[in-house]
């Protein structure tokens, strides 16, 4: 598999090899030693989630705080989303910046998404299945949203979908907001945090 750094730190693009045949098709999908080397440590997945939505469901832009944060491995089963990742960690050198990857069937590609980094998708198809493999569990008093379609961070959604948000993402904060709030997770929390995940494995 190839495994591509995003222009945010700390989010990848992976790109399985596959092996297609007059059967199907297989492919490795996930594989923790691959990604440890380029985070520092292997991501200790903990639990699976799974969303199916109609085309337009825009989903996000979540993070939990961060430690122990939640970092994502997401890839789509059946359909497509464009799948973003913003950097909302507070005193990154990419801090407000953000990046996208299409998830399909056609390329298989998931994204990782680490701790204290933002998360949306847009649905482009009916019936997208979408699969997250989540180093921490739900938390609900640890998560938080920003809003997805603040013009502050610029994201460039697909002009030809109607976004569809939920009611609690329709009233996210803005990034400013949230900021101001003190909402958002640091850059040193974060590296605090991963490296204490590195140690470990030493």
């Amino acid at each position: 598999m190839d495994i591509t750094p995003l222009a945010v730190d700390g989010a990848l693009a992976i790109t399985p090899r596959q092996f297609p045949d007059d059967r199907g098709v297989f492919l490795e999908s996930f594989r923790g030693d691959r990604l440890a080397e380029h985070l520092g440590h292997r991501p200790d997945i903990v639990q699976s989630n799974v969303s199916v939505s109609s085309r337009g469901t825009l989903r996000g832009l979540h993070f939990a705080e961060v430690p122990p944060g939640q970092g994502k491995f997401v890839t789509a089963l059946a359909g497509s989303v464009l799948d973003v990742v913003v950097d909302l960690r507070v005193g990154s050198p990419t801090f407000g910046q953000w990046d996208s990857v299409l998830l399909d069937t056609t390329d298989r590609r998931a994204i990782y998404v680490a701790e204290g980094l933002g998360h949306a998708f847009l649905a482009l198809e009916d019936g997208s299945t979408v699969m997250y493999l989540c180093t921490a569990t739900y938390a609900p008093g640890r998560e938080h949203g920003v809003h997805p379609l603040d013009p502050a961070l610029g994201i460039t959604w697909p002009q030809d979908v109607e976004p569809l948000l939920s009611a609690k993402d329709a009233v996210a904060p803005s990034l400013a907001e949230a900021r101001d709030q003190g909402l958002l997770p640091t850059w040193d929390a974060y590296r605090t945090w991963t490296g204490s995940l590195a140690q470990r494995e030493n």
